[in-house]
């Protein structure tokens, strides 16, 4: 598998949001089957009702007391050799830095550095101003996560080198979020403005092509299955229901997204050891 590792949208047990069912319980099965396709699995922590410094602690915990064991549980190796989990934390600007603070600094109340519960936590960057806030929280890296170009300053591929500049002085990850396009409309009909249409895959390689230039260590996409955003890259058929109609690949092959990303995956692994050399 070229592509490593699948990132699990993650609600604590019996959560979930609007659009899915509670996610805890199908962990184990996910595990198991990524194993089986030599994939690993890494933890994308939701925002619910009451998240803060201290309930994060308790996912963490939970997470890696739980599944932490599990052969298929990703653990990314960092640059002084150790094997860390990797957390991202979606719309981690929701609570103050001084809160994060409390749990991802070395000095923090109940901190999770050198302890049995550490691991690579990474932010979300939406604003230009977010990334001080972030270097302030104590985070090991930040993500865009949004398909849809020029959404935000993070999405915006314009950003990309600046944002990765800052990171690289400030000895954060940068991990660049690339999507095949983007539609919404069906849950949220006011936003047709961040409509990216797919142009038959460019968009997507655009991203992918905006990505590589910056040399990042991980690139992630958005997404693999988040049909009611537009932004899949599994195989799809046309199919329609009574309330919507899902977006097909035609005149294009069923897996058409997944084939140009074992391709752009394989380029990206042969230019990263350019990188290092």
């Amino acid at each position: 598998a070229v592509l490593g590792v699948l990132v699990l949208s993650w609600y604590p047990p019996g959560l979930a949001d609007d659009n899915g069912e509670p996610s805890d319980s199908l962990v184990p099965s996910i595990l198991d089957t990524a194993h089986r396709y030599a994939i690993k699995v890494a933890f994308h922590i939701q925002p619910y009702k009451g998240r803060d410094d201290h309930t994060v602690h308790e996912n963490i915990k939970y997470i890696m007391d739980k599944y932490g064991s599990h052969a298929a549980f990703y653990k990314y190796k960092t640059s002084t050799g150790k094997s860390l989990p990797l957390f991202y934390i979606y719309d981690s600007y929701l609570t103050p830095a001084e809160s994060w603070a409390n749990l991802l600094t070395p000095s923090g109340s109940h901190s999770l550095r050198n302890t049995a519960y550490d691991a690579v936590f990474i932010a979300l960057l939406v604003e230009e101003g977010h990334k001080h806030d972030i270097l302030t929280a104590g985070y090991d890296g930040i993500y865009t996560y949004f398909a849809s170009n020029g959404f935000s300053f993070g999405s915006s591929h314009q950003n990309w080198k600046a944002i990765k500049t800052f990171c690289d002085s400030n000895n954060l990850m940068f991990i660049p979020s690339v999507g095949p396009g983007y539609i919404d409309t069906s849950i949220r009909p006011w936003n047709n403005h961040n409509t990216r249409n797919r142009v038959n895959g460019k968009y997507y390689e655009t991203a992918l092509q905006a990505a590589l230039t910056v040399r990042p260590e991980i690139v992630s996409i958005t997404s693999f299955n988040e049909w009611h955003e537009g932004t899949q890259i599994e195989k799809a058929v046309p199919k329609k229901t009574l309330t919507r109609l899902y977006l097909d690949y035609l005149p294009h092959q069923p897996g058409m997204y997944l084939d140009l990303t074992r391709r752009w995956a394989e380029h990206f692994s042969k230019e990263k050891e350019q990188w290092l050399m």
